[in-house]
């Protein structure tokens, strides 16, 4: 077998994985992220030796703080939320580097003494020393953090090396295509594209990674992976949770804006681009926009239409009764805000030309659950279809992406016996029972891709707008229309019937996960 290095697809797969001297501070350092996820990140990072020595963890936040209860409430989260136990040896090493900053986020004042906190840590060191600043905040002051920080000097820190600053920013990136442009214009204005990491954690997913490995690091795949072996492909991104007390924000976001136009749009671009020429970050990059701007406009209306809308209903969930999605704490009995969408796309490229992609989110499903599907073509039935015995399914590859990691192969096979008959058959692959299931989890790997400049699998600013380009007129549409078209479906089931029917006019129909 070749070296890997003859491979300029998978060179990047060794990449030396060790950070330069770092400070990286948080914003919206007391909020929920930051204690469930981005304090045990850092912390697992350093118990697999993955932080550089000199490491030092700034929060930010309005709550004057102590730096000694800043230390703590991180120790804290480090015991509820982390996928391994506390070592203190480990954290000591950090805490004592930890501190804390407090102002507002228009305050430039505050801004001023955050940077004189970093330039006294890199007086001390004796060296420069690289700024990563995590923007975990609301969106509504995303643009005055970034302002303040080019205001004070801080974007700007060591430009001419390799310890620029770099900026990582949340979603929801923008909430149309019109916010999304001027956010990148404020963003523009003090940062280039370089420096700037827009994060979604489901591309931090060992499967979502993966996808790139199967798709070209196995020959039995590629060949196939287009128009004329697949019949169509379906993503899915289901929660059996409702709203609960997030009933206020999830008025102003709905299904499409906080699930589809993010999470499960990056998660079809990487199905369905091409190839890159490498693993750099800017040729798949390249790849995952030009597929997003191949995708022709949905077909709006009430006649053959592209969309589907609905709102869950009460229903059962694990066998307990629960409240319909209007009768949630902070939800209008007006509201027309969809809780599930499914939308069907076509993709205008030589590889994909009549192959239908089906898209659904939806809360209050059956059960919690994320996967890609690729359905292939049925095999020719003349060798078969004269014998009753002979049960032919079409093949499959899943992508399990929640709750369990991996992925299922759809195969036909021969039941023993002495009579010819056959059934579908599952091949399995689970992370958890190859690899164990302590696996890294998402915020891992993108705090340190952030650290050490790979921006593989962050989202470049036009690949915001091209998915913006395409969710905000069906937003719009919506809106026109007021809550005509709203369906509704029972908790605890697959959605409405409305996006089954949406299926049937393609002779197709989704998957029961």
């Amino acid at each position: 077998m070749p070296n890997d290095s003859r491979h300029p697809f998978l060179q990047g797969l060794s990449k030396h994985r060790g950070a330069q001297p770092t400070i990286i501070t948080i914003f919206g350092a007391s909020g929920d992220l930051c204690a469930r996820k981005l304090v045990p990140a850092i912390y697992n990072l350093a118990v697999d030796n993955l932080l550089p020595a000199d490491f030092y963890l700034i929060g930010f936040g309005r709550k004057p703080i102590p730096d000694e209860e800043f230390r703590s409430l991180a120790s804290e989260a480090i015991s509820k939320f982390s996928r391994r136990e506390l070592n203190r040896d480990i954290w000591d090493r950090i805490e004592k580097n930890a501190f804390y900053c407090s102002g507002g986020y228009d305050e430039v004042e505050a801004f001023q003494k955050l940077r004189d906190k970093v330039d006294s840590i890199e007086k001390d060191l004796g060296r420069e020393i690289q700024s990563v600043f995590y923007v975990s905040t609301p969106p509504s002051v995303f643009e005055p953090i970034i302002k303040n920080l080019g205001e004070v000097g801080l974007a700007k820190r060591h430009q001419d090396g390799d310890r620029h600053t770099k900026v990582v920013i949340e979603k929801p990136f923008g909430k149309d295509l019109e916010s999304a442009r001027h956010l990148n214009r404020v963003i523009s204005g003090v940062f280039q594209e370089r420096q700037v990491y827009r994060i979604d954690h489901y591309l931090g997913k060992e499967t979502v990674q993966d996808l790139l490995v199967q798709r070209f690091a196995n020959t039995i795949f590629e060949p196939l992976w287009n128009r004329n072996y697949v019949d169509n492909v379906q993503i899915t991104v289901a929660e059996s949770l409702g709203v609960g007390t997030r009933g206020g924000y999830y008025e102003q976001s709905g299904a499409t804006r906080d699930m589809i136009q993010n999470h499960t749009m990056q998660l079809l671009a990487l199905t369905a681009m091409e190839p890159p020429a490498s693993l750099d970050a800017e040729a798949i990059r390249d790849e995952k926009v030009k597929l997003l701007k191949a995708i022709k406009p949905l077909r709006l209306g009430y006649s053959n239409s592209d969309v589907v809308r609905a709102q869950y209903a009460e229903g059962l969930i694990d066998g307990q009764k629960v409240d319909g999605y209007r009768e949630e704490e902070g939800v209008s009995e007006e509201s027309n805000t969809e809780t599930y969408a499914a939308l069907r796309l076509a993709i205008n490229n030589w590889r994909w030309e009549g192959v239908p992609f089906y898209l659904r989110s939806g809360k209050r499903m059956a059960r919690r659950v994320t996967e890609i599907a690729i359905q292939f073509k049925r095999p020719p039935s003349s060798l078969f279809s004269e014998n009753e015995m002979i049960n032919l399914a079409s093949n499959s590859l899943v992508f399990q992406i929640q709750p369990d990691e991996g992925s299922t192969i759809l195969l036909n096979g021969k039941i023993p016996g002495l009579q010819t008959r056959t059934q579908p058959v599952k091949m399995h692959f689970r992370y958890s029972t190859t690899f164990g299931s302590n696996t890294p989890e998402a915020y891992e790997r993108l705090v340190l891709d952030a650290m050490i400049g790979d921006g593989t699998l962050f989202i470049r600013g036009d690949e915001t707008e091209a998915s913006w380009g395409l969710i905000t007129p069906l937003h719009e549409f919506w809106q026109s229309e007021g809550q005509r078209g709203m369906e509704s479906y029972a908790a605890g089931s697959w959605g409405p019937n409305a996006s089954d029917r949406m299926l049937w006019q393609g002779e197709h129909e989704w998957r029961r996960p």
